[in-house]
């Protein structure tokens, strides 16, 4: 049981590190590029959801401190709804149009 655990934490680094080279950089992988609207908040939905599954694994491998079972469940739930749904929201939501670009006769 401790390699499916220790694997999922590996994915969940794999994400934080994702989320966070999308945050410093714009920068989407080649395949979500197309859908994505939003890079800030894609990252930032990768960085939690990869935040929810390494937490997860450090409570596992008691790494920190245990917390009540429920603690972990709902928090992690929450963490990794929420990245999720920033997920969801970076492809769902129109491009955001700077004012320059409305209106550049500038009146």
């Amino acid at each position: 049981m401790a390699w499916v655990v220790g694997t999922g934490s590996f994915l969940g680094l794999l994400a934080v590190a994702w989320g966070l080279v999308t945050l410093r950089t714009g920068w989407i992988l080649p395949t979500a590029r197309r859908h994505v609207t939003r890079p800030q908040l894609h990252g930032l939905g990768a960085l939690l959801t990869g935040a929810s599954v390494v937490l997860q694994g450090l409570f596992y491998f008691r790494v920190l401190p245990s917390v009540s079972w429920e603690a972990r469940f709902f928090g992690g739930n929450a963490l990794l709804l929420a990245g999720l749904l920033l997920i969801a929201l970076s492809q769902l939501l129109p491009i955001r149009r700077s004012r320059d670009h409305t209106n550049p006769s500038g009146v």
